[in-house]
């Protein structure tokens, strides 16, 4: 059954606020099974990751409602889409899931409103998470202060240890 008009413009705002994500990527699946794509759809859900299939006339407009300069062929074949909260997110894991799954390819990506080629999305696979990046900023500043609790301790130890040596003797 055909979709009316109202349900192509739904589905065109939808598109459109999907394209606002912090991290979207664009890929081929078309070499799939089902079962594999069924696959990398629950790897991407455990990331909190959302995937889903579009038409590539719909993406064109999207683009065009939403001013991103897009060339005409960097979208030709059957295209879904990957979004999450995270920049990099759903690039690492279709990029992970890739190594085993060379049908994938990377058609490009959004960063920032701006559309990056496929090259770049496999670049950006290669960075850290923000959740990551905030464990490596959380060691750093807490790697001073554990430090000092060591040394701390430390002269506590020593002075335990040298008041033992003292009652010891003192005891014979």
């Amino acid at each position: 059954m055909a979709k009316t008009l109202q349900q192509k413009k739904e589905e065109l705002a939808l598109l459109e606020e999907t394209l606002d994500n912090k991290g979207v990527v664009f890929f081929n699946y078309a070499n799939l099974t089902v079962h594999q794509f069924e696959e990398l759809r629950s790897k991407l859900r455990e990331e909190d990751t959302k995937v889903r299939v579009i038409k590539r006339k719909l993406l064109q407009l999207a683009f065009k409602n939403k001013k991103i300069e897009v060339a005409d062929d960097a979208v030709s074949a059957q295209v879904a889409i990957a979004t999450g909260s995270d920049e990099v997110l759903p690039a690492k894991v279709i990029a992970d899931f890739k190594k085993d799954h060379k049908d994938i390819e990377f058609y490009g990506g959004l960063l920032e409103s701006n559309f990056i080629d496929a090259a770049q999305v496999q670049q950006m696979s290669t960075l850290p998470t923000k959740q990551e990046l905030l464990a490596k900023v959380v060691g750093s500043l807490n790697a001073p202060m554990s430090g000092f609790v060591n040394v701390m301790s430390g002269n506590l130890r020593g002075l335990v240890t040298a008041l033992n040596a003292i009652k010891e003797q003192k005891e014979s």
